[in-house]
This record gives structure tokens, C-alpha cells and sequence, in this order.
């Protein structure tokens, strides 16, 4: 006991009167990150031992050039934790999955590494928030209520910046493609009236908008390559109306869905939807010109009422100040 009261003392001395919560919590938090993977190891299961056995096996047996091109590059570092990295809920994932779509980030890992940057920043932050704490403590005295506040709120910021980095790429990139989509319809209804194809036209303005609109060209690349694949046209439009979440794509995949059902013409369609969408974006830039006004009223009075009243009602106000002054 006499050791123990020793070093509690002398923690108390370094750090302050909270030094021995302090290292507990720290020795909890790298107790944690030596034995979590330990815990959240995941079992290989036999049958993905015998399904990795027998493909090993046939790529053997098809020639070593074979086995090569077959043979995977390697598991995720990540995969042994899938069961605490991903939503283990099939709409929860679901939902996950599309949102980073939606942001751009196609891989088949993505939700895995979008939780592990949750939780690696949020370890980050509690580490780096008792490091401020310690350093704070030896300064001056700290409550146990700031103490709190300086471990949790680095941590929490670290825990939800990921989340908020894909919420603002998700927006960033359904503007960029509403801002595009117009001009993509004009060019691929000149395509299809020159004799193209509807696969040829996708490529093609894939190709040109590739410099200007990244976004855009590679949703069209895709929507191509699955085309070229075999996939049915139905399928890859709604998923490409899904990709994007933007209205306007939405729009344009039924009008493309529905023109090959019944029959129509392909060119007419693009030709009516093109035009709607010139009508619609001279009606969102009347919009935005009407709102200037509004938006100019507040600012024009703070800037210009004050200096007015001062030049109107200054001279008045020094002249019967001074008379005032001169009657007494």
C-alpha cells in the first residue's frame, strides 16, 4: 500500500488532482486498442477455407499465366474486423452503400473504411484531447467538468468529421452533375440525330465532358461499360439514377426506360427532354436573379440608412446641441 500511495502522490503532484484518473483513462484507451483485434478477430469460416482450396486448385490445374490473372491481389487488411466495421442490418448497409455511391467512392470496401475512419478519428481525438488535458492540468488546476469536455469533444469532432466530409461530397457532387447534365443532353442529342447509337452516344459524351464534368463522364462511362457487358439498358439506367440521387437523372433514365418500352423514338424523346431542361435552368436563373433583391435588403440598410441619417440629421443635431449650449 505504501508503494501504491507513493505513486499516487507523486502522480498527484505532476499532474494535478485528477493525475490518477487521468493515467487510468489513458492506460484504458491504449488497453483498448492492444486488445480490440484481438476480440473483434473474426474466425475463418470452413467453407471459405474450402471455396479459397478449390480455387486455388483450378487455377492450378489451368496453367501458372492463369492462376496468376485469377488469383486475388489479396484481402482487405480489414476484413478479419467486417463484423465491427459494417452494419451487420442489410437496409442499414444498404443505405451505407448508396450514400458512398452517391459521394463517389465505388469500392466494395467503402462502408468498411468509412467505419474504421469513424473509429480510428475518434480514437485520435480522445488521444489527442488528454494529451491537451494533461497539459492544461500542469498549468493550472482543471474541474472535472472542463476535464470531460476536453476529452469528449476531440473525440466526438473526430468521430462525426467522416460523416460530415461524405455529406459534403455527396452535395458537391450532385451540383456538379445538375450543372453538367444539360449540356450532356444537348451533346448526345446531337449524336443520336447524326446516326449514333444510344451506346455510342453515352461513350462519346463521356469522352467530352471528361475535362469539364468528371463526375458526370464517369457515370456515363459506367452506364457504357455495363451496356457493353451484357447488362440490360433498364438495369443500368436505374442504377445510375441511383448513383447520382439528382432528379434530373432520374428523370432522364424513365424517359430512356420508357421510350424503349413502348417504341418511341429515342432522338424525339432526347429532343423534348433537352428542351426541358433549357427551360429549366433559364427558369432557375430568373429564380436566382428574382432572390438578389431580397437578399440585398438587409445589407442595403445596415450600409447605406446609417451613413443617410447621419448626413441628414447630423448638422441639425450639432446646431441645436450648440444652441442648447449658448442658452445657458
Amino acid at each position: 500500500m505504501n508503494i501504491i500511495d507513493t505513486l499516487n502522490a507523486r502522480m498527484i503532484d505532476v499532474l494535478g488532482p485528477f493525475g490518477g484518473l487521468m493515467v487510468l483513462g489513458l492506460f484504458g484507451v491504449l488497453l483498448i486498442l492492444i486488445t480490440l483485434p484481438v476480440v473483434l478477430k473474426r474466425p475463418t469460416d470452413p467453407l471459405d477455407r474450402i471455396k479459397a482450396a478449390t480455387r486455388a486448385d483450378a487455377a492450378r490445374a489451368a496453367g501458372p499465366k492463369t492462376e496468376r490473372l485469377r488469383t486475388s491481389s489479396g484481402k482487405s487488411k480489414l476484413e478479419r474486423y467486417a463484423t465491427f466495421l459494417e452494419p451487420q442490418d442489410a437496409k442499414e448497409y444498404g443505405a451505407a452503400r448508396l450514400k458512398l455511391l452517391q459521394a463517389g467512392y465505388k469500392s466494395k470496401n467503402a462502408v468498411r473504411y468509412f467505419h474504421f475512419a469513424q473509429f480510428a478519428m475518434g480514437i485520435l481525438g480522445l488521444v489527442l484531447g488528454g494529451i491537451y488535458a494533461l497539459l492544461e492540468m500542469q498549468m493550472a488546476p482543471v474541474t472535472q467538468k472542463n476535464m470531460a469536455i476536453m476529452l469528449l469533444t476531440p473525440g466526438c469532432v473526430g468521430y462525426l468529421l467522416p460523416k460530415y466530409w461524405i455529406t459534403r461530397r455527396v452535395a458537391s457532387r450532385k451540383e456538379a452533375i445538375e450543372h453538367g447534365f444539360p449540356d450532356s443532353l444537348d451533346m448526345m442529342l446531337v449524336c443520336v440525330e447524326a446516326g449514333q447509337s444510344l451506346d455510342q452516344s453515352i461513350l462519346r459524351v463521356a469522352r467530352e465532358l471528361k475535362s469539364g464534368f468528371p463526375d458526370l463522364a464517369q457515370e456515363f462511362e459506367i452506364v457504357s461499360q455495363e451496356m457493353k457487358a451484357g447488362k440490360g439498358k433498364e438495369a443500368v439506367l436505374r442504377d445510375m439514377s441511383e448513383r447520382c440521387g439528382v432528379q434530373d437523372i432520374t428523370s432522364f433514365c424513365t424517359v430512356l426506360i420508357q421510350s424503349q418500352q413502348f417504341g418511341t423514338s429515342i432522338g424525339d424523346a432526347l429532343r423534348v427532354y433537352a428542351s426541358e431542361m433549357r427551360d429549366k435552368r433559364v427558369m432557375k436563373a430568373e429564380e436566382a436573379a428574382n432572390k438578389l433583391p431580397t437578399k440585398m435588403t438587409l445589407a442595403t440598410m445596415m450600409l447605406t440608412v446609417p451613413p443617410l441619417l447621419m448626413i441628414l440629421i447630423g448638422p441639425s443635431i450639432v446646431g441645436i446641441t450648440r444652441m442648447m449650449g449658448t442658452g445657458e
